[in-house]
């Protein structure tokens, strides 16, 4: 029975961490376009530059696109 009960424990949990793996958002500007997006993951190539804050990371999606509101290359185009 203990073991029954570990085994579930350890699915569930198994399951539920992708789903608090996506607590990171950035505002990042496409190089070419100027074009300004929301992704979840920190860009690592050169195609897009982080453009919020200080690189701020936001907590909610939500959150970001509050903050591209404020930051003024997403705002000017």
């Amino acid at each position: 029975m203990r073991l029954k009960i570990a085994s579930a424990a350890l699915m569930l949990a198994a399951l539920s961490l992708p789903a608090f793996a996506a607590d990171e958002f950035y505002v990042v500007q496409d190089v070419k376009t100027k074009k300004c997006t929301i992704v979840d993951k920190k860009p690592m190539d050169t195609s897009v530059t982080v453009v919020s804050p200080s690189g701020m990371v936001y907590k909610s999606r939500t959150e970001a696109e509050s903050g591209m509101k404020t930051v003024k290359v997403c705002t000017s185009n």
